[in-house]
């Protein structure tokens, strides 16, 4: 009759623990920084190429002023 008594089921439940959001929040802010820098650097590089550029056209107005200041030195030489 030891057989006729139902056994107790036994289950194990598994309880996970969430981890909080502390690394997507890194990572989030992370990804911003990393943004910011990209945009300061190559807005940065845009201006030093803005005013290599500015450098350069005064320098080909100012030896074009030379050459034509030597032009009319030469026409006026002759007169």
């Amino acid at each position: 009759m030891a057989n006729d008594q139902e056994q107790p089921t036994h289950s194990t439940t598994i309880i996970e623990k969430r981890r909080g959001g502390g690394t997507t929040l890194i990572l989030l802010l992370l990804v911003i920084v990393v943004g910011v820098a990209a945009y300061f650097l190559v807005t940065n590089e845009n201006r030093e190429t803005n005013a290599v550029t500015g450098a350069a056209e005064q320098v080909g107005a100012a030896a074009k002023d030379v050459g034509d200041a030597a032009s009319d030195a030469v026409r006026n030489a002759g007169n």
